[in-house]
């Protein structure tokens, strides 16, 4: 027996030196590669031809090396703290206005102003072209620029001019810049008979409030069941993530646990309130940009059988991070650690310790995900996001219509409406009629317009590949009858049904922001919405709600 011992302690003694090498030779592996590094710099700083940039150099040097992790781990320089503030936050101080812009001019216009912001108690409008900010021309410059000026310190004042379509002059604004709070939930109201709706667009300190006020407000006016939506939200602080959840599911309950490779960074995290209502039926919208925190609070959901997942699979954000100070008062979003959701699957959905050749990252085969069981006992999986428990598939768009939304000529056209129409329906009701979607092809059609048609792109693409390959001549007639078939002119592809009615809501979101701002976009589009309609009909079919939340018999 003694000898027994004996050899296990000397295995344990042989082990201490192996692991005190390993970490020897990593930090010497550090030393001499930022040694390296040091002296490379130096010597192009002393030797090279021409002068660098400290700044800009060592900034590339540090994003090539950022590149290597993945793309949420972030350097912000002492001037990029702003931005990393209004990421962590949703505020910024400024005037509150989305801005894009337009080509035809070479300016940026100013195209929704923020409900009941600086911009809006000024007088500023949606349409209205920037000329200068506090007397510096803004000719040129780039939305980022703009934006860069518009912004400052709260409580400063500027002078704002604009040029506005149907105002001879221009028009000057004082502006008091103020701290700005994007609403995380800029909508909610009553969608059908005992069904409230709540659009919960991001995640800022607080937002878990915001949900809360407005789903005690919706069971108020009689909401029987509700359809949270989440497409689009990126995500934000978890802290919120966990408050959320704790809505609807009951205290004491595992929401999210993290592990890293510090002890110091693993965590666990559970529901600490008394839920406000743990049986009413939940619909959960989803898409592929619901990211993070959207998908912690999705998951959990899921996982405790707490309301039916209805969209696309998410985005497979499984990654934490934390903010770290580095010197001369910059900042480094780090990585930490991956989340793991109270099944105890990660849904990190990509890999970017082994990238793809072109540089982007791989994704998990489903071969290789595992199945984890909810707390009912229905089967999920890990390494892809959130699969919805009922899955819609998206409506391709047509190139025709992301080219006129991305137009000079949509503005014209809303800009012209706007003028002509000092009031219109209310959102959710409002829709262009077929006179008005007509005088907009013609302006489509006496503007300079343009856009590369897909089809026609292909057919070359197939027609110089059938002439490589020596069979063209022996199809001939066939390329020609089909090159015919698709051969149409901008008007003609305005008119095709599918492009008309996706053009047309485009259209009708823009006006309808001029005049009842996000919250009235929200309503617009929930007008022809599948993926709330498909939430509306399990809602209403209690037997349908309810067999999806239970495993199913194999």
């Amino acid at each position: 027996m003694k000898k027994i011992f004996l050899a296990a302690g000397l295995c344990c003694m042989s082990a201490i030196p192996v692991s005190a090498q390993k970490d020897s030779n990593h930090n010497f592996e550090i030393s001499k590669n930022l040694e390296i590094f040091n002296d490379i710099y130096k010597q192009l700083d002393m030797f090279y031809v021409d002068s660098l940039s400290a700044d800009t150099v060592i900034e590339w040097g540090i994003d090539a090396m950022l590149r290597q992790v993945d793309p949420f781990t972030v350097y912000y320089p002492e001037e990029g703290m702003d931005e990393l503030k209004e990421m962590t936050t949703g505020k910024y101080a400024g005037i509150g206005a989305v801005i894009r812009f337009y080509k035809k001019e070479d300016r940026v216009m100013v195209i929704e102003p923020q409900e009941d912001s600086p911009a809006i108690e000024a007088g500023v409008k949606g349409g209205d072209l920037i000329l200068s900010i506090d007397g510096k021309d803004m000719k040129g410059k780039s939305t980022q620029e703009v934006s860069e000026n518009l912004r400052g310190d709260a409580g400063t004042t500027f002078e704002l001019t604009v040029k506005r379509a149907g105002v001879e002059h221009p028009l000057s604004f004082k502006i008091t810049r103020r701290n700005i709070a994007m609403p995380p939930v800029p909508y909610y109201g009553m969608v059908s008979d005992g069904i409230g709706y709540i659009y919960f667009e991001r995640f800022v300190d607080g937002c878990s409030r915001d949900v809360r006020r407005a789903v005690v407000d919706l069971k108020e006016q009689g909401a029987k069941a509700l359809v949270i939506d989440m497409r689009g939200n990126p995500g934000g602080p978890l802290s919120e993530a966990v408050e959320v959840t704790n809505l609807f599911v009951p205290r004491g309950q595992k929401v999210v646990y993290t592990k890293g490779k510090l002890a110091s960074v693993n965590s666990e995290h559970y529901t600490k309130k008394e839920p406000l209502d743990v049986d009413i039926p939940v619909a959960v919208l989803v898409d592929g940009s619901t990211a993070s925190s959207a998908e912690i609070v999705s998951g959990a959901w899921q996982d405790w059988d707490r309301a039916v997942i209805v969209g696309e699979r998410t985005y497979g954000k499984g990654l934490v991070q934390m903010i770290r100070e580095v010197p001369y008062h910059g900042s480094l979003k780090v990585t930490t650690s991956r989340y793991y959701i109270p099944s105890g699957r990660c849904i990190q959905a990509y890999d970017y310790r082994h990238l793809n050749p072109d540089g982007s990252a791989k994704t998990l085969p489903d071969s290789l995900t595992k199945a984890f069981k909810t707390a009912g006992g229905r089967e999920v999986r890990d390494g892809g996001g959130i699969k919805p428990d009922v899955v819609i598939t998206p409506d391709s768009l047509p190139s025709i219509v992301y080219d006129i939304a991305t137009s000079d000529v949509l503005l014209d056209y809303v800009n012209h409406y706007v003028q002509t129409h000092a009031t219109i329906a209310p959102a959710g009701d409002f829709s262009l009629t077929d006179a008005d979607y007509a005088d907009f092809v013609k302006m489509v059609e006496e503007s300079d317009f343009t856009y590369k048609r897909r089809t026609e792109e292909m057919m070359k693409l197939l027609e110089r590949t059938a002439r490589f390959e020596g069979c063209y001549e022996g199809a001939k007639p066939e390329f020609e009858a089909l090159a015919a078939k698709m051969k149409g002119g901008v008007a003609a592809d305005l008119e095709l049904p599918k492009n008309k009615g996706e053009i047309k809501s485009v259209l009708e979101s823009d006006i309808v922001a001029r005049y009842y701002f996000r919250r009235g976009v929200v309503q617009q589009q929930l007008k022809a919405d599948k993926d709330l309609k498909t939430a509306l009909e399990i809602l209403t079919d209690t037997e349908r709600y309810e067999s999806l939340l239970k495993p199913v018999k194999k």
